[in-house]
């Protein structure tokens, strides 16, 4: 009986190592963005041309400069998938079109880009599904209005964004496969996020689809 528990037990370590490993080489092919930027020139980057596009259908983010697609990140989102967010507990990733509001560097998951959810779209079907009440739109509608970001207090959530892995980094990037774990928000690796920090500033546009 034990020996037969240490063999299923060594065979799950196995297998799970085999994984990683595979996970790691697949990896291995990923072209750094300075390497990226200089084949294409681009030296001096103006950041207020940079946008995000983040597809939820196929699991990426998109970085464009000068609407040209520089690079691709593989990303995951939400343990929850469903195209409305309903509140802060449901781990939904919202769609819709945001900026980021802030950006915190020492964050439990490497670096944080806040974004501006909700927005007035969101307040707004949010309030028509009964979500929120009519104060919390008020306020939501008022921040957006004022670029006021996040608006606190109210069901929707105010801790939405993209962020990193952080200490379990080696492991969740270099699955082969794809595993939703956020609570709502959009995460890429410790490394990427590093890459995408050396280009965006607070304004960049952040649009979540899932098409």
């Amino acid at each position: 009986m034990l020996k037969n528990v240490f063999y299923i037990s060594g065979s799950i370590i196995i297998f799970f190592a085999g994984m990683i490993c595979y996970g790691f080489i697949l990896n291995m092919n990923e072209i750094p963005l300075q390497q990226i930027l200089d084949e294409k020139g681009l030296n001096e980057i103006n950041k207020d041309n940079i946008k995000i596009v983040v597809d939820r259908k196929n699991y990426k983010l998109e970085l464009y400069y000068n609407n040209e697609l520089i690079k691709t990140y593989k990303a995951v989102f939400g343990k929850n998938s469903g195209d409305i967010k309903k509140s802060a507990f449901d781990y939904v990733t919202p769609i819709g079109s945001y900026k980021i509001c802030s950006i915190d560097t020492n964050y439990k998951y490497h670096k944080f880009f806040k974004l501006s959810y909700p927005n007035d779209k969101d307040a707004a079907e949010a309030l028509k599904r009964g979500y929120i009440k009519e104060e919390e739109y008020d306020a939501i509608l008022n921040a957006y209005k004022n670029d006021q970001y996040p608006v606190l207090g109210t069901k929707l959530s105010e801790s939405i964004g993209v962020h990193g892995i952080g200490e379990y980094d080696f492991i969740f990037r270099n699955l082969p496969f794809t595993f939703n774990w956020t609570n709502g928000s959009v995460a890429v690796s410790n490394d990427n996020i590093d890459e995408l920090f050396t280009l965006i500033k607070v304004g960049i546009p952040v649009k979540i689809t899932y098409l």
